[in-house]
């Protein structure tokens, strides 16, 4: 179980650090081997921090980061555990290397003591596995595959770890539609073996498309989750329908939201004992919305 407990980031801010920025506060959810989880809100939200922090690329300021009860300590024990895939694939890639290098990397890194022909056989497998031809992939160089195959590899180079979680951040944002769904189903097939998925994005429709479960960020703070059916079928929180609200529909006008309106629900729900959420109903959380006199969480 990966578990995020009152996670914070704060930076340092003014031209002589003498302020601060949170970018993440106090942000509480846990991801289980096998279930897919959306991080969903705009951009700026601190969706990619939280992705930074878990990888261990970002350090956290405050609050508990743990897998299976283990305070996280990035190194290679970690990695082969929990892998990320970002959200520009062709950044990932040496343009005067052919892609296959990848692997290569991982191997020096993590199994230098696999024969060639074994280490082969994994490749082709793991290639296999994210549904691409190792005859037209391998061997070649990033510009001559497209963006959703050099997508697809570095999933692949990822799964050569036998992770329990993948961070994936926004990695469709990039691709086209017809290769955006072949990714995402490409990720159900994965959890349906037991992987465990964070996906971060700024689409709603991509993010219900595969979780189970959603956490609704704004400005840093968690502001509605739990199971993505009640997130999104029962909308509590006034940013959630506001990004609802906000997603264009077939043959019909597009007309800006209303602003966010005041907090309606919290006298009605039992704040839990480890966040700023209310338990409106089971597997449903929303934050205070913040009401003149409510002192709780500031929209």
């Amino acid at each position: 179980m990966l578990t995020l407990d009152r996670v914070t980031k704060t930076y340092r801010a003014g031209a002589f650090g003498g302020g601060s920025v949170t970018a993440v506060d106090r942000v509480s959810f846990e991801a289980a081997p096998g279930e897919v989880v959306s991080l969903i809100g705009e951009s700026g939200s601190g969706k990619s921090t939280i992705g930074r922090m878990i990888l261990g690329l970002t350090r956290v300021s405050e609050g508990r980061l743990t897998l299976d009860g283990h305070e996280v300590r990035p190194g290679k024990d970690f990695y082969r555990r929990v892998q990320g895939v970002f959200q520009d694939p062709f950044s990932c890639y040496n343009p005067v290397f052919k892609a296959d290098r990848v692997f290569a990397l991982i191997r020096r890194a993590y199994h230098p003591g696999v024969p060639d022909k074994e280490w082969a056989d994994r490749v082709e497998k793991a290639v296999r596995d994210v549904r691409l031809d190792p005859g037209q992939v391998l061997g070649r160089y990033p510009h001559q595959l497209s963006g959703g195959q050099l997508q697809r590899l570095l999933i692949a180079r990822a799964l050569l770890l036998g992770p329990s979680f993948l961070v994936a951040d926004e990695i469709t944002s990039m691709l086209d539609a017809s290769t955006r769904i072949d990714v995402l189903n490409l990720l159900a097939g994965l959890k349906e073996n037991g992987l465990g998925v964070l996906y971060i994005t700024h689409d709603l429709s991509l993010g219900t498309y595969l979780a189970e479960r959603t956490v609704v960020l704004r400005r840093g703070r968690v502001v509605e989750r739990g199971d993505t059916q009640k997130v999104f079928g029962n909308p509590l929180h006034p940013y959630t329908r506001t990004l609802l609200a906000a997603v264009p529909r077939l043959n019909t006008p597009w007309t800006l939201p209303e602003p966010l309106e005041a907090c309606a629900f919290h006298e009605a729900g039992s704040r839990t004992d480890s966040s700023d959420l209310y338990e409106t109903e089971p597997g449903h959380f929303v934050a205070c919305a913040g009401l003149p006199d409510c002192g709780r969480i500031s929209a």
